[in-house]
């Protein structure tokens, strides 16, 4: 981490306007504040993927900063067009769970978030991280910074999406609905996805997580970590569940919001750290996400550790 003094900078904030905690009321303090101190631009999204072309054409224009006042599936957008940049970026809590910017410390309150970031702004708290990159068959990468889901972890996902009038107003009851749901309806619980190291299988199963920090989500004020060796300071952290019986997943879960003791031991689940590189394939089309955002589905996917891809803005 480096700390060095210095003055304003330039600093584009991207917003996305339909966001959850976002309002003309909550962000018109937010962007007074930045303002004041700093030369700002203000974008907001229009569509999906339009955070990524703004935050690439915002590092070509050497803007300092990226602030994203939006959810995690706008700030992944955001991080996938600064990666391998020098442009830094900068949550800004606007969803309703904002995992990475809790990982980071960074308040959940927009108006504490916008005064943490004036100070490491006016310290230059900068920090270098990895990312996690899924190779796609056109040849291009999707990157994520906190975690990338497939099988049913990315069906719920999906399910969750379906639900988007839920998520605004009471995200943590829509999710609990959404993973039920899918389990009894939505998703094919014999789905067999194959995890392969070059030509060692590392394990087969319907729910399989590549893990780039730590936790996985919360739930309302709780952690909820299935792979306690994730961080953002080593290569990804890989759980595979061998199946979706309701008694592994419950434990699972209760594992995940306590110590992580049967998440470690049990023999129907799998869990390896430092994974470099796997491929993922199955005799199906298979849904995947990144960072809570639903992509569809695809036959294969081939992840790899992106190390020193993006710099962040940390209190």
């Amino acid at each position: 981490m480096v700390r060095v003094w210095f003055a304003a900078v330039r600093v584009m904030l991207i917003v996305n306007p339909v966001a959850s905690s976002v309002t003309t009321r909550a962000r018109a303090p937010i962007t007074k504040a930045l303002d004041a101190e700093h030369e700002l631009t203000v974008a907001e999204t229009s569509n999906r993927g339009n955070a990524t072309q703004l935050a690439g054409e915002a590092a070509r224009d050497g803007i300092d900063v990226v602030a994203v006042l939006a959810g995690d599936g706008t700030l992944n957008e955001a991080a996938c067009g600064l990666a391998g940049t020098t442009t830094a970026l900068a949550p800004l809590p606007g969803g309703s769970t904002n995992v990475f910017a809790r990982t980071l410390g960074i308040a959940h309150d927009p108006r504490r978030a916008t005064r943490q970031l004036l100070r490491s702004l006016s310290a230059r708290t900068f920090r270098r991280i990895g990312l996690g990159a899924a190779g796609l068959p056109d040849g291009t990468d999707r990157h994520f910074m906190f975690h990338l889901g497939v099988g049913f972890d990315a069906a719920v996902v999906q399910e969750m999406e379906r639900r988007w009038y839920l998520k605004r107003y009471a995200a943590h009851p829509a999710f609990t609905i959404a993973a039920v749901a899918t389990w009894l309806r939505y998703y094919d619980r014999d789905t067999r996805l194959c995890v392969r190291a070059g030509e060692e299988v590392l394990g087969v199963g319907p729910y399989v997580v590549l893990s780039n920090s730590d936790p996985y989500t919360y739930v309302l004020r709780r952690r909820l970590t299935i792979a306690p060796d994730a961080s953002l300071d080593r290569a990804l952290a890989l759980t595979i569940l061998h199946n979706l019986r309701a008694s592994l997943v419950m434990r699972a879960v209760m594992s995940g919001l306590a110590k992580g003791r049967f998440l470690a031991t049990s023999p129907d689940i799998t869990q390896r750290g430092d994974v470099a590189r796997v491929s993922i394939t199955s005799d199906q089309p298979f849904p995947w996400q990144v960072d809570g955002d639903y992509l569809g589905t695809v036959e294969r996917l081939d992840v790899r550790y992106v190390p020193d891809a993006l710099t962040i803005v940390t209190p």
